[in-house]
């Protein structure tokens, strides 16, 4: 067992063929855990400061995510729980879950959730919010390095946090380690959207726009403009998907949310 202490677009399908270039606490108050100095990671994605920042962030994270993505990480949350598909009794592993926004409506479905994060200020904040919500357990993790058993889980999810992880492609490969034979995964991340029209205005978005709404309920604000290089970043779609089926899934999909603003990437580790 694991040690762990609006509307959608039609799915894509990957092939071998494809290309993309890739770019417990026991009261009701709010934690109290803060950094002294704001600390804003880059794009070597430094573990220590990857924590570092997202600890800095925890206490206000889920407001200023609602305000920079004007709504719409609601809306993500939702289609990411459809595609995950939760059902009663099995074992969901959540990776990068922060404060549990996402774990606590999978943890309902009557599914025992693990909702594992590397910042321990996320966690704390987790805790202190949803303590009361029964199949659910927080936990302090490397998506690097799961100390969890092979097979483990029937769902392996994660949400915007692919992006953040030093070596993404050994981080799929320890997902895979840990989804069961016939089990899914789910990466919920950031995107390129197809249309240069669209894809113009999404950098201009997150360029201008995005660190003036942080300033306005970030704890810190720069951290937001680590937000939209990493998303400059990151793969295209097709990419994504190429390294989710080289490390073992089958049956790679991916949906554009918001004209790929954001891309929903399903796949099943094989029975056999």
């Amino acid at each position: 067992m694991c040690e762990l202490s609006i509307g959608d677009e039609e799915p894509t399908h990957w092939s071998e063929g494809s290309t993309g270039d890739p770019d417990g606490r026991g009261h009701n108050e709010e934690p109290t855990h803060r950094l002294a100095v704001m600390v804003r990671a880059d794009l070597s994605k430094e573990p220590t400061a990857v924590k570092a920042m997202f600890d800095g962030v925890a206490a206000r994270y889920d407001v200023t995510n609602g305000v920079v993505s004007l709504g719409l990480a609601t809306h993500w949350r939702r289609a990411t729980h459809r595609a995950i598909s939760p059902v009663a009794g099995e074992r969901i592993l959540d990776i990068a879950a922060g404060t549990g926004t996402s774990s606590v409506r999978l943890a309902a479905s009557g599914a025992q959730v693990v909702a594992a994060d590397f910042s321990p200020g996320m966690l704390e904040v987790g805790r202190a919010r949803h303590r009361d919500t029964r199949n659910l357990k927080f936990v302090e993790a490397d998506a690097m390095a799961l100390p969890c058993a092979d097979g483990e889980f029937d769902a392996v999810t994660i949400s915007f946090g692919l992006r953040n992880v030093s070596d993404p492609q050994r981080a799929l490969a320890e997902f895979f380690r840990v989804t069961k034979p016939g089990g899914r995964l789910v990466v919920c991340e950031f995107s390129h959207p197809p249309l240069a029209v669209v894809r113009g205005a999404s950098r201009l978005f997150n360029r201008a726009v995005v660190p003036a709404l942080a300033r306005l309920t970030s704890s810190n604000d720069d951290a937001y403009n680590y937000l939209q290089e990493s998303i400059a970043a990151w793969p295209v779609q097709s990419a994504l998907a190429a390294w989710i089926h080289s490390v073992g899934y089958a049956q790679v999909t991916w949906r554009n949310l918001n004209a790929g603003i954001v891309a929903l990437h399903c796949a099943q580790r094989p029975t056999q």
